[in-house]
């Protein structure tokens, strides 16, 4: 899962790209880059760390321009290596840069095809240079001294057919503009802002609404899966379905989890489908769990909070903070190795006594994955004074590994894979474990939409979208990302790569 930002503006735009991704932080805090266009010349900063540490004063004055592209990555595969940070950029044809946000399923078939048919070089295992230079050489096919926006979604189309799996992109050419598109599913996000300035109309997309907050723009509307949104150097909109027949099916993973309380979705209200959430298993609860004497309702913080502040409301109990989360510490979900993720859970939390001793206690999290943090939350609640300690899960179990762009590879490291939810709840040490049924975890996210019918739920239920996840897929994706495989090396803080004749930061 990554976060994504691009704009057209009518002055410096290096400040309001800086703004979005310190906002969408929280969709990736491995590396961070951005691409400007200056003179006719890409002036690139990348490098592994947070926003606020990739970028200094040095680097956001060499990032001039009035139209450029950033991104904030969260791997899902291999080493956290400098070399795998986005933007991406191919010098032909014009000079194109470009930022993803999902996973490509068919990254291997496309990879033979760029060096069979294109002769193209793929530098790096990301599937994200993998689509750049699908485009590129979609683009090259027009054979055009220049391109115009009817140029720009044959080539969209062209892309849509040859890629399979979830993509959210921007991307910035030389000469030309912004083009932005999205998966035929729209299972990634984008969404599309404008703002007036003195000058003129300034048009943003992004990951998420929050960013086009942050930076005063107005939300138009979400970018349609399969469209292509095209915004020229001097500020002019184009805007194409580029695909015969899509389909809307977001991650529903995205309100459970990723995206952030403040933003919206899909005309969809994260935070409202948090409170629905909470609604639904609350009643769940009350219906089928009379018999549990919970003393007071507690959030796992802070995804969850929303959702357990709307189940004491149906059970008419106490809510609670219990925990206090340290803010500096990044989120163990995303963390590389499950050595690393133990290591950081007390230092993430701390319990507040005086809430847990002597009571029965009611945990609430958005969701369960792989178990390390919910056992030892529960073992810190008990630590704590807890009599007994029930824990109930926004979501449902998560049995399935994901394809999508979400860092849950393995199977078998998916505690509810192949248990019943009885033995899950003995090996995370819960006296009792209530799960959200999904559908009413559909429920509550559509309900503010109604047009939004399908989700992508495969990791609850096995149902890819797509249709081109085979076995032996799944098998090679463990394989490459399992904790076995992931390599913890250290992190420069200052790397990366500084263009027209800038040299090297490091």
């Amino acid at each position: 899962m990554c976060g994504i930002v691009g704009i057209v503006g009518k002055s410096p735009v290096n400040q309001i790209i800086y703004d979005g991704l310190t906002v969408l932080q929280h969709r990736g805090q491995d590396a961070a880059g951005i691409v400007t266009i200056d003179e006719g010349k890409f002036r690139l900063r990348k490098a592994n760390g947070f926003v606020r540490d990739v970028f200094q004063e040095k680097h956001m004055q060499r990032l001039q321009g009035n139209m450029g592209i950033g991104h904030v990555r969260y791997p899902t595969a291999g080493s956290s290596s400098s070399s795998e940070a986005q933007p991406f950029y191919v010098n032909s044809p014009f000079g194109i840069s470009l930022a993803h946000n999902g996973n490509l399923t068919n990254a291997a078939d496309l990879r033979e095809m760029l060096f069979k048919e294109a002769r193209r070089h793929i530098n790096t295992t990301s599937d994200s240079e993998l689509l750049l230079n699908v485009l590129a050489h979609e683009l090259c096919e027009s054979q055009l001294r220049s391109l115009t926006s009817d140029d720009m979604f044959r080539a969209v189309r062209r892309l849509h057919q040859k890629v399979r799996g979830a993509y959210g992109v921007v991307s910035v050419i030389i000469g030309h503009g912004l083009l932005a598109f999205r998966d035929p599913f729209g299972i990634r996000p984008l969404v599309l802002g404008q703002r007036e300035t003195e000058l003129g109309v300034e048009y943003m997309v992004a990951s998420e609404s929050v960013a086009l907050d942050i930076d005063g723009f107005t939300l138009v509307r979400d970018v349609a899966p399969g469209e292509a949104i095209y915004i020229t150097e001097n500020g002019e909109l184009h805007t194409q379905q580029c695909f015969d027949s899509p389909t809307c099916v977001p991650c529903i993973f995205e309100y459970v989890y990723f995206a952030r309380p403040d933003s919206t979705l899909n005309e969809v209200s994260v935070y409202g489908s948090r409170v629905k959430m909470g609604e639904y298993l609350g009643r769940k609860i009350k219906k089928e769990w009379s018999d549990l004497d919970i003393d007071v309702v507690i959030p796992v913080p802070e995804t969850s909070c929303d959702i357990a502040l709307q189940i004491a409301h149906e059970l008419d109990l106490p809510y609670r903070q219990g925990f206090v989360k340290n803010r500096y510490v990044g989120r163990t979900f995303i963390m590389p190795g499950q050595a690393q993720r133990k290591k950081s859970v007390r230092r993430k939390l701390n319990t507040i006594e005086v809430e847990f001793k002597g009571k029965n206690v009611l945990l609430v999290d958005d969701s369960i994955v792989r178990g390390t943090t919910s056992e030892q939350i529960i073992e810190m609640a008990r630590d704590a004074g807890a009599a007994k300690v029930y824990f109930a899960s926004a979501a449902p179990e998560i049995r399935f590994p994901n394809v999508y762009g979400i860092d849950m590879p393995s199977p078998n490291e998916l505690i509810a894979h192949g248990r019943e939810v009885e033995e899950v709840a003995d090996l995370i040490g819960a006296d009792e474990l209530i799960y959200q049924s999904l559908d009413d975890l559909v429920a509550a996210v559509s309900e503010t939409n109604k047009t939004l019918t399908k989700f992508e739920t495969s990791v609850f239920d096995g149902d890819y979208i797509t249709g081109d996840i085979t076995q032996d897929y799944l098998d090679s994706l463990d394989s490459a990302r399992n904790d076995s495989a992931k390599v913890n090396k250290p992190k420069p803080l200052d790397t990366g790569l500084e263009m027209h004749n800038e040299g090297s930061t490091s």
